[in-house]
């Protein structure tokens, strides 16, 4: 049976996905949301990472707390992922950034890897690779290849959007991947973009519409 694919249905989330889909959105109130959600979600993603004891000194007395135990990898797919990846980072400064790059050939709807910033060996526990959205999955999987190859022993998925297409292909290819989404789409239109969707989400955050 595949990981499950976790729809976020926190009232917060799901206020700001209306702006973020709204065609009236400016660039940097949709950075903020991106960062907003994203934020969201890596609460969600990061519920199951072993913890370990920690001693603390209050200003009372001496206490054992805990801390996070895993390394805690962001992989960023380029250019979107990078809003994504800045909002997780506040939340957990210690976790590293590996940036890939990869896109969409838009005739054969396929990705090319442009550039790749993963050491040989990711020094890595868990990898959470970002992407706004899942259209084909193709990106996605690609993204997940990388890391399995280079050793990470588990990767999670996080997007705003995703089509069912596109989930349906990355369970197929990795069905041991979780998923973390904001929304779950109805389907791809004919060039391959997600419906209602909300468009180019890089070309949305950098003003390059």
């Amino acid at each position: 049976m595949p990981a499950p694919v976790h729809v976020s249905t926190h009232p917060l989330i799901q206020h700001k996905l209306a702006r973020l889909r709204a065609v009236d959105t400016k660039p940097p109130e949709f950075r903020d949301l991106v960062s907003a959600i994203a934020r969201g979600l890596f609460f969600e993603v990061t519920r199951d990472l072993r913890l370990a004891p920690v001693a603390v000194q209050t200003p009372l007395t001496q206490t054992t707390c805990q801390q996070i135990a895993d390394r805690v990898g962001l992989v960023p797919v380029l250019r979107a992922g990078l809003g994504m990846a800045d909002a997780m980072l506040e939340a957990l400064p210690e976790a590293a950034v590996w940036h890939l790059g990869l896109y969409r050939d838009h005739a054969t709807l396929k990705p090319v890897t442009y550039y790749n910033k993963l050491p040989p060996k990711p020094d890595m526990d868990v990898g959470i690779v970002l992407d706004p959205m899942l259209a084909t999955g193709g990106s996605a999987i690609a993204a997940i290849d990388i890391l399995k190859r280079a050793g990470t022993p588990r990767v999670a998925f996080v997007g705003l959007i995703a089509a069912p297409e596109g989930v349906a292909a990355l369970q197929a290819a990795h069905p041991d991947v979780p998923v973390f989404l904001a929304a779950l789409d109805s389907h791809l239109n004919d060039i391959g973009y997600i419906v209602p969707g909300l468009g180019d989400a890089g070309d949305r955050q950098f003003g390059t519409v």
